[in-house]
């Protein structure tokens, strides 16, 4: 999404002209062929790229400091009723080292239904509180198997709602955390949809692949669709994807999230293409030094002038 931004520039006779350009944000994180961050590059090290054309960066810094809201994800439907307690842990533990004074956190549950579990916050008790919500709200196993609770996974829904009304007008960066098997059942939106509300939101999706094997032993979790439309997800928003195995417990993936959080780099550019047609338009970022790759968004939308189809 193109972030209006004014300059007023003072003429002689007092009166003022008010130049307003199109300022489009973009978070990068870079890391070397040993996937390790790289936190010492300068603005001439980036190469961006806006439907293949070149553009000029304004605006650059190593932000690792900037204000972050955070909304975390979590899907709370019948197949994922025995992981739930670990990731409210591992959760809670990720909140308390990365959420600062001046960031904050939003939760909400996802099944059949979704639900903001708690609003955006920087108390430390109040996201407590929250987690806790997350064990009161998740699905209770019976001793004769099932749960009671109608059958649905609504995550595109989740993902649109959390970009749409939590994100999208919050200054700074932001960042959903999605934990789920990437299941789908019931939405009334697409895929498309929920990538389209967080790029409009400049929200960076990270999705964590966290899936009930023992509960689902019959279900090929390496190629199922899940995983590929939390990809999708991921990719598309400048985010990562993550798988929870025996290598990768929870608790280090929120590490990693928590690292590449605090090692992004901000680069800022006006188009070279004028036209306000609020157009989707694909962006590229490289890095002139060989064996280093960035992770950014793949696009954004056009500001839209109120007589443009």
């Amino acid at each position: 999404m193109a972030i209006p931004l004014a300059a007023v520039i003072p003429a002689q006779d007092e009166l003022s002209i008010r130049v307003e350009v199109d300022l489009v944000s973009v978070l990068c994180s870079v890391r070397d062929q040993r996937g390790a961050l790289v936190n010492n590059l300068k603005q001439d090290d980036f190469v961006l790229l806006e439907e293949g054309k070149p553009q000029t960066i304004r605006h650059f810094a190593r932000e690792t400091d900037l204000p972050l809201t955070v909304g975390l994800l979590v899907d709370t439907s019948n197949s994922q009723v025995r992981l739930v307690e670990s990731e409210r842990r591992a959760a809670t533990q990720f909140f308390a080292q990365v959420i600062h004074p001046r960031d904050a956190a939003f939760l909400m549950s996802f099944d059949a239904q979704t639900k903001l579990l708690m609003d955006r916050s920087s108390s430390t008790q109040s996201i407590k509180a929250g987690l806790e919500m997350l064990r009161e709200n998740s699905p209770q196993l019976r001793r004769r198997g099932g749960t009671g609770r109608p059958r649905g996974t609504r995550l595109y829904d989740a993902v649109y709602q959390a970009s749409q009304e939590n994100l999208r007008k919050e200054p700074g960066r932001k960042a959903i955390v999605l934990i789920t098997d990437g299941m789908d059942v019931g939405s009334r939106l697409k895929i498309g949809d929920a990538i389209d509300a967080a790029q409009k939101a400049d929200t960076i999706v990270y999705s964590i692949y966290y899936a009930d094997y023992k509960g689902h032993q019959y279900v090929d979790w390496n190629n199922g669709p899940g995983r590929a439309a939390l990809k999708e997800m991921s990719e598309q928003t400048g985010g990562r994807f993550f798988r929870v195995d025996k290598k990768h417990p929870l608790k280090q993936i929120f590490d990693q999230i928590q690292a590449e959080m605090r090692s992004q780099y901000s680069l800022a550019f006006v188009s070279s293409d004028e036209r306000k047609d609020g157009m989707y338009r694909r962006i590229e970022v490289f890095i002139r030094q060989p064996g280093l790759q960035a992770q950014a968004r793949k696009g954004y939308y056009a500001a839209r002038t109120a007589d443009s189809h």
